[in-house]
């Protein structure tokens, strides 16, 4: 598995992802994604910024995509919880979706060890990597635990109104 930046060239094949996504995420009964996030504009947004990644397996096959987002991220401005480090030498982890035609051969796991490799060998400026995740998306969840990261609090509302995420963090020893 790895990573490339992604260009606007890729704008349709990320959305196509993402709406995969979104539409695994609906038969599982988790509502996230279903509304009008991520919409067109902040895919635009991260391609333009340097943060969208496109995920390639060993066979150069693209099976996913990720943000990696640069601080502040002001989504996190009224977390109900407390940062294991108090810092602004940090990335967020945002819209993490492997396309449902590669479910099952472990890319996420791949992809987000791939990604928190990456920020420590090339980032040494990140003391914190977060990321966040709808209560009810267990399987992101399970797979945010597995990778060492600490649930630090919660976020009510930033994405939509009656919407509750769970907020992890992960820092550089």
């Amino acid at each position: 598995m790895k990573i490339r930046q992604a260009t606007m060239n890729d704008y349709n094949q990320i959305m196509a992802i993402l709406k995969d996504g979104a539409n695994q995420l609906a038969e599982r009964g988790v509502d996230q994604w279903q509304g009008d996030y991520p919409s067109p504009d902040q895919i635009k947004d991260d391609i333009e910024k340097g943060f969208a990644y496109l995920a390639v397996s060993a066979d150069g096959e693209t099976v996913g995509a990720i943000s990696i987002v640069e601080a502040p991220d002001h989504s996190y401005d009224n977390l109900k919880g407390k940062w294991l480090r108090n810092t602004d030498k940090y990335v967020v982890i945002h819209r993490v979706a492997i396309h449902s035609k590669h479910a099952g051969n472990g890319y996420a796991t791949k992809l987000l060890t791939e990604v928190i490799d990456y920020i420590r060998d090339n980032r040494k400026d990140i003391d914190s990597i977060r990321i966040d995740t709808h209560e009810n998306n267990t399987a992101m969840q399970h797979l945010i635990d597995k990778m060492s990261f600490t649930k630090v609090g919660e976020l009510h509302g930033v994405y939509r109104p009656d919407e509750i995420s769970y907020v992890y963090e992960n820092i550089r020893e």
